[in-house]
């Protein structure tokens, strides 16, 4: 069985069981702590030595890290993976921007926000943290108005890559009304066979 190091706060986390969920495949969910060190202990960094969720175990005990590779890892051969080899790269290039512009400013301001709450540290650069999120969610936007997903006309691991944190933006205190071509897309998604909210 499959054995998946998890957080109910992390989208991160949560892409992974919504891709289990769309594939029908179960998993025991392990829940850490991901702001009290828990996932910096000796025991954990032997599942994944960059100390972060979510990792998970597959079946023959080998382990995969990083979010966005184990979205690959179980939508190869599926419909969530697409067939056409440009359609492939523009996948990555979506993935990419989630991880290098969208989820290191949307997420993270989530997470000062709605989890930690504003301190010292992190309030002064919350402004520009917050600027950087709208424009990624400006490109989101762009795209989304003459396409119904990020890549061809089908549901794709690069939606599930975006999703997670973009619903869950207006935790961080992102105007998502100001978006009608995204607020239609997180309805596409959310209606996808074998959908599950992060708090599920």
């Amino acid at each position: 069985m499959l054995t998946l190091y998890d957080s109910a706060i992390s989208g991160n986390a949560y892409k992974v069981r919504l891709i289990l969920s769309h594939l029908g495949l179960s998993a025991k969910r392990i829940e850490m702590n991901v702001d009290d060190g828990s996932t910096r202990t000796p025991e954990f960094l032997k599942v994944n030595r960059n100390g972060k969720v979510p990792a998970i175990v597959l079946e023959d005990g080998t382990t995969l890290s990083e979010s966005d590779a184990i979205l690959y890892y179980f939508a190869e051969g599926t419909p969530y993976w697409p067939n056409d080899k440009l359609d492939r790269a523009r996948v990555l290039q979506w993935m990419f921007f989630e991880q290098y512009n969208h989820e290191p400013t949307i997420a993270v301001v989530r997470h000062w926000v709605a989890h930690l709450g504003k301190t010292p540290a992190n309030e002064p650069a919350l402004p520009a943290k917050t600027a950087a999120g709208y424009r990624a969610l400006d490109v989101m936007e762009n795209h989304l108005t003459a396409n119904d997903y990020f890549v061809g006309r089908h549901y794709s691991i690069a939606d599930i890559a975006l999703y997670a944190y973009t619903h869950v933006a207006h935790e961080g205190g992102f105007d998502l009304g100001r978006y009608p071509a995204i607020s239609a897309w997180l309805k596409r998604v959310a209606s996808q066979p074998g959908h599950i909210r992060i708090t599920d």
